[in-house]
């Protein structure tokens, strides 16, 4: 029977690879005794990850048994808005979200107090890839359980006993409500209004725009509680329920996703509930929301990519051109080895990049609700946390940029490797690449990813982990050899780096990109070199990856440091005047 976690080598070797047991060990406390643990604790690391294996391979049952056979239906039936405002999923979603709930897979990160797995983001964010590869648009629904992460880190308890459960249970599907017709990227111009009643129950008045699954049980909503403030100091977050004055006013049509629905919201006086404080909506809660969403998105672009990749894969391999199968053929054998090591690239970035927020997450939780009394050991925490606050900063968005991006170019050149018969609906691909074209837009462009990303590199947080990468020792000649390139790498980043900073904000903004590019060769490649030394087919993706990786590298800074501002200060004369 097919499994997608069974038959993926890669994420069964980075699964075995990447130090799970030690994740563990944070993600469950130590693994105390005594009778306030739960029953279904794990003993100890090697209970855990057995666990976290056994819910990766129900996962990829269920993606590849019963949601993946449902994906093209679905991409054809989407979704219908109903006269009273409501939205009708088709069967193949409500049937896949059906066999989610079943196997207990929607509360995947929740406490098992609460009826959830209690599993690290790492984990989850395999699982999230395996949904994305069976039917991207459903990773959508499943991939919101962050909206359940937010309640479970920020309201009180009251709003955690009635809601985190029924999210566990799949009884409920959240949406986060952030953007508005005139607050897209731009977050802090929210005008969505709350407001207190007499008895003092929050309301909300107003209308977001593109909500994903706005049609979901509940939403996290920002909202203007503080109108004399007008950026986000006077934003709150809320809790809104579905229901007659919280309305769908109309579906997006939309080039791919079809199955998720896309929702323009009316809100008339909705009653609300304050999560956390009042004006830390967006500051906090909503950065943090977004945070572990950009880490989705990464995962889903992962899934998108697998999926193109292995119907290029087999096509090529089938088809029969000039005597041979086309795989045979020099220029389509380069593109499929392209293609399968820039997908790996990326699931050992995001991959990483999720096993960190685990370790600050965990870290910070310790932080707030147990802090050690041991002097030496709170310090120790506190110094923590701020070397994986600075890190997560330029590797999440610089992880979500990458894969995203190369989930796009993967698909696009799955269509090119069948050819017209890609340009057909005969095959996926066509769906793959319509559905690949949303994760570098949705939860912030790549061009703000890397805004973001961009201040980390040039900030202090790429040297200091590339340093660190750099300390382990290769005994192999050739390892070794790479580790060499890759110190040469970085040395020419930081030239590079060095020269930004004297030209000012405007330039690091417009090379932004070539500086995250190279700076994610030299990381992915310390990633792939110590992946070569366990597995002799690693060795030669991590030779290819490094020497093709070093050369981009090299002709990237050699354009950043001539100075070149043309693309600024030739704008109209190049791009043209507007008819």
């Amino acid at each position: 029977m097919a499994n997608f976690f069974d038959d993926n080598e890669d994420i069964r070797f980075l699964f075995e690879h990447l130090d799970l047991r030690a994740l563990a060990t944070v993600q469950e406390d130590g693994f105390p005794t005594g009778p306030d643990v739960h029953e279904e604790s794990p003993r100890d690391a090697e209970d855990a990850v057995d666990n976290y294996r056994r819910i990766l391979s129900i996962v990829g049952d269920v993606a590849a048994n019963t949601i993946a056979p449902f994906a093209e239906s679905v991409d054809h039936e989407g979704n219908r808005l109903n006269e009273d405002g409501t939205v009708t999923l088709s069967r193949g979603m409500q049937e896949s979200l059906r066999a989610l709930g079943q196997a207990d897979l929607m509360g995947f990160t929740l406490p098992r107090r609460y009826g959830g797995l209690n599993c690290p983001n790492l984990v989850y964010t395999m699982a999230i890839e395996m949904i994305s590869r069976a039917d991207a648009s459903l990773m959508n629904i499943f991939g919101l359980q962050g909206i359940a992460e937010t309640i479970n880190a920020f309201a009180d308890s009251s709003i955690k006993d009635e809601y985190l459960p029924r999210f566990s249970s799949g009884e409920l599907t959240g949406a986060m409500a952030l953007t508005e017709p005139d607050a897209g990227s731009d977050l802090q111009a929210v005008g969505l209004r709350a407001w207190q009643d007499t008895d003092g129950q929050w309301r909300l008045n107003g209308v977001k725009r593109f909500i994903t699954n706005g049609c979901g049980d509940v939403l996290l909503t920002l909202a203007r509680s503080e109108p004399e403030l007008k950026d986000g100091r006077g934003l709150s977050l809320f809790l809104a329920e579905r229901g007659p004055r919280l309305k769908v006013r109309r579906l997006e049509k939309k080039l791919g996703l079809h199955g998720s629905p896309t929702c323009e919201l009316v809100y008339e006086d909705v009653p609300a509930k304050l999560i956390g404080e009042r004006q830390l909506g967006l500051i906090r809660y909503v950065l943090s929301l977004m945070n572990g969403a950009r880490i989705g998105v990464a995962a889903q672009a992962l899934g998108i990519a697998e999926a193109a990749y292995r119907v290029a894969r087999k096509y090529a391999h089938t088809r029969k051109q000039f005597g041979v199968s086309i795989e045979r053929l020099p220029a389509v054998a380069d593109m499929l080895v392209d293609m399968r090591i820039s997908l790996e690239a990326a699931r050992a970035l995001v991959y990483e990049a999720s096993r960190y927020c685990d370790f600050e997450m965990n870290n910070q939780r310790v932080l707030e609700t147990n802090p050690p009394t041991d002097a030496d050991e709170l310090k120790r925490r506190k110094s923590e946390a701020r070397v994986w606050k600075r890190l997560n900063g330029m590797l999440t968005p610089m992880a979500k940029y990458y894969a995203s991006e190369m989930s796009v170019r993967v698909a696009n050149d799955a269509l090119q490797v069948l050819g017209g018969s890609g340009y057909m609906m005969d095959y996926p691909v066509e769906r793959h690449l319509r559905d690949a074209r949303i994760t570098n837009i949705y939860e912030g462009t790549s061009q703000l990813q890397i805004v973001a990303a961009v201040r980390g590199v040039c900030g202090g947080a790429f040297e200091r982990f590339a340093e660190e990468l750099e300390s382990r020792e290769y005994l192999d000649k050739d390892l070794h050899e790479f580790k060499a390139g890759l110190v040469e790498g970085r040395a020419r980043v930081m030239e590079g780096i060095t020269f930004v900073k004297e030209q000012g904000t405007d330039y690091m903004d417009l090379y932004g990109r070539k500086l995250v590019d190279a700076a994610a060769t030299v990381l992915i490649g310390h990633f792939f070199l110590r992946q070569a030394e366990r597995n002799e087919r690693k060795r030669l993706v991590a030779a290819r990856y490094i020497r093709c990786g070093l050369q981009s590298l090299q002709a990237d800074m050699n354009m950043l440091l001539s100075g070149d501002r043309s693309a600024m200060q030739e704008f109209e004369t190049i791009a043209g005047e507007i008819d």
